[in-house]
């Protein structure tokens, strides 16, 4: 059975930005704190090291309902069993993920564009992550910032679910939910935060708040 995807806060973890506490310590408290999902990326580790901090925390996440994503590198998700991949526009294809990862794994596609919404095959893929919304240093070779407008006409194009990225903060929770986001992918804000347990937490309030002056509208329209 395909595990139950909740994109609220999504954790990306950043090697430089975790190094006082360590990835797997980072993560774990803003699991508690209410992060979902953590995917794990490092640009420039070899394949060896991730698989051994990937195994590190998905024995740290067992039991805690948090998903574990590896980003781009299909070899090491594999060998480490994680619940799915996250791929780029130029990574390796989405379908040779699906096909290695099987028909429970979870995979996600970056995307930037209306045009690449509209391409991205909801038989293959889970979830699509649209940014960056902002200008962010912790990818500095991104895509011009799309900001809220351009995330939903993004939102508005995407036949699977949508969670936002880049450079977002708690002030801006309402803002990605209201543009059609299911939920925001974080870096900096919890990775480099004092306390990343109080940040992811403060994010999953602001989701929580948001998400019921919403319904409330519904009821009241």
């Amino acid at each position: 059975m395909k595990p139950r995807l909740d994109l609220t806060v999504y954790l990306i973890t950043d090697p430089a930005l975790c190094a006082k506490r360590g990835i797997v310590e980072t993560a774990v408290a803003a699991v508690r704190g209410g992060a979902s999902v953590v995917q794990l990326r490092d640009k420039t580790a070899e394949d060896d090291l991730l698989i051994r901090q990937g195994r590190d925390l998905k024995a740290a996440l067992a039991g805690s309902g948090a998903l574990l994503i590896v980003n781009d590198r299909l070899e090491v998700a594999l060998a480490i069993g994680a619940d799915g991949v996250h791929v780029g526009q130029s990574d390796a294809a989405a379908t040779t993920a699906r096909n290695a990862l099987g028909a429970e794994a979870i995979i996600g596609l970056s995307v930037q564009s209306v045009e690449q919404a509209i391409a991205a095959n909801p038989a293959v893929l889970d979830y699509v992550g649209v940014g960056p919304i902002f200008a962010t240093a912790t990818k500095p070779d991104h895509a011009p910032p799309l900001g809220f407008d351009g995330l939903a006409r993004v939102c508005t194009a995407s036949a699977l679910p949508v969670v936002a990225i880049g450079g977002l903060k708690t002030s801006h929770v309402g803002a990605a939910l209201a543009a059609g986001a299911r939920g925001l992918a974080i870096v900096s804000a919890i990775c480099a935060a004092p306390n990343p347990e109080a940040a992811a937490r403060a994010f999953a309030d602001a989701a929580n708040i948001s998400r019921g002056r919403s319904a409330l509208a519904f009821k009241g329209a």
